[in-house]
């Protein structure tokens, strides 16, 4: 079988069809039941694909909950700096062209 790739006619058809199955399963047995078939689904996956689980399980909860040695930023400290850096570097170009225009005038 090809690979499935998003956005072909074939990704919509298989989509639409799961979809399809969901909402009938949900008027059948109900939401909640569904849900819980797409929860132990979705574990079973996880169990059956991820073969380094406690390495993946650390990384994703580094990535949520931050080592403790991290250093937290201040969003606004930070984008007061940048914006006095660009400031600072937008100031230093506008004086250049000035003293250059002078520089042809008594040369002329």
């Amino acid at each position: 079988m090809k690979k499935l790739k998003m956005g072909t006619p074939l990704a919509g058809i298989i989509f639409g069809a799961a979809l399809v199955a969901i909402a009938v399963l949900i008027m059948l047995i109900g939401f909640w039941k569904v849900l819980l078939l797409v929860a132990l689904f979705a574990i079973g996956y996880f169990i059956g694909t991820v073969e380094n689980k406690q390495e993946f399980l650390r990384d994703t909860a580094n990535k949520i909950i931050p080592a403790k040695e991290a250093k937290m930023i201040d969003i606004k400290s930070e984008i007061t700096r940048e914006q006095e850096e660009k400031q600072e570097e937008s100031a230093v170009p506008e004086e250049e062209p000035a003293e250059a225009e002078e520089e042809t005038e008594d040369g002329e």
